[in-house]
Parts: structure tokens; sequence; C-alpha cells
């Protein structure tokens, strides 16, 4: 299923609790689309009372040091996402996809439904995600030149021609959501203010990774 019409969100109107979904470097930005294949019991239950009201889910990252605790501790800034298409599969599971609207603060967990995590969020930090045209500037060749030698080291195929008729924004988010960025640096790029500033971060996040390849002796521990 597929919601063609998606509702036009307001910060004032998003809601004060929201289901959150932990998941260790997995980011979601507004505007951006992320896949979800849901299985577990607690998840398909939080896709299911989603879709019984706002359809919205809030992705946040669990900390790197107890990401094995049965209840994480969670970075303070996620992003939440409004289903726009779901498919139930034969096997049980849930396949959908969510569309950033917002960033959220996490001010205070509340009880858990159904065995998922909900939280009291506060959206007036990021209000500009759903009202302003981000027009922050971005330096194109820097960034595509360092991309270039970093997935040439890597041994990455990419389509350059997609690459290049990628719109400024398209392209920072999908280099911040599919990267094998650290988990502090994908928190990073989540909490970076603007577009201009995300893609100042990649460009240093692809030259110490360069760098580190090509001297992997001098890399500090």
């Amino acid at each position: 299923f597929c919601l063609d019409n998606m509702k036009i969100l307001r910060s004032d109107t998003l809601p004060e609790i929201i289901p959150i979904f932990p998941l260790p470097g997995i980011l979601l930005l507004p505007l951006a689309t992320l896949p979800l294949n849901i299985f577990e019991p607690r998840y398909l239950a939080m896709t299911r009372d989603a879709l019984k009201g706002d359809w919205l889910i809030g992705m946040i990252q669990p900390k790197y040091h107890n990401k094995d605790s049965e209840v994480p501790d969670l970075y303070p800034v996620g992003c939440a996402g409004k289903i726009a298409s779901f498919v139930e599969t034969d096997d049980g599971r849930i396949l959908i996809s969510l569309k950033g609207i917002a960033r959220f603060k996490l001010l205070e967990e509340t009880t858990l439904i159904n065995g998922y995590r909900r939280a009291r969020v506060h959206w007036d930090p990021f209000n500009t995600d759903i009202h302003t045209k981000d027009a922050s500037k971005v330096d194109r060749e820097q960034l595509e030149v360092l991309l270039r030698k970093y997935f040439e080291m890597r041994k990455v195929n990419a389509s350059w021609a997609a690459i290049e008729r990628a719109p400024d924004a398209q392209l920072v988010a999908s280099l911040a959501m599919q990267c094998p960025f650290t988990l502090e640096e994908k928190q990073a790029l989540l909490e970076a203010p603007a577009l201009g500033d995300r893609a100042n971060l990649i460009v240093s996040l692809l030259s110490m990774a360069i760098t580190e390849d090509l001297n992997p002796d001098a890399t500090l521990h």
C-alpha cells in the first residue's frame, strides 16, 4: 500500500509522544526515505499501532557502549518518519518505507506498549526541518572528488552519472545514511544544523578515511 497524498505536518501538530525504533548505525534524515524490514514481534506491533494512528515512527540510535543491553541508552536526537508505503509479506513481515519528517530531541521515555519503546519528544529545536528550504551551500566539486577517491580505494562500484545528476540535498542525505560511518559520526551527521554543515562533515570524514587507508600505520588509537 502506498500513501500518495501524505498529510502535510507542522511542528505544532506533531504528537508529544511517539513510538521509537532504536537501531544502531541506521540514520533517517528529513525528506529522505528509509526502507525497513519489520519482523520482530514488538516492532510489528509498533508498526501496526502506528498505522492505526498518525503513521509516525521515531528512528533513534542506541549508544554504542551498551548496544547489547536489553534496554540500551539512546542518543538525545532522532528523526521521525511517516510511513509512506507498506506491504505485508506471506511470512508475517511488514516492509515499510519511512519518509523523514523532522528531527526531535528526546525528553524522556514513557511506558512500553506491546513491548516497544515510546518517548516524549520536543520538536521546536528542529522546526526548520518542516518549514524552511535549506539554502546552505555545498562544495559539490570537493565532495565529488573525495567521494570518487574514497570509492576507488574501497572498491565501491557507483553510478557516477546518477551521482552527478542528484541534487545536493539528495546526495548528502544518501551519503550520510549509506556510508559506513561510526555510530558517533552518524549521530553528528544527524545533528548537523544545516545541509552545508552536513556536507562539510562528510568531506571531513571522507578525508580522514582516505588518509587512514593511505597510512594505516599512522592511525592514532
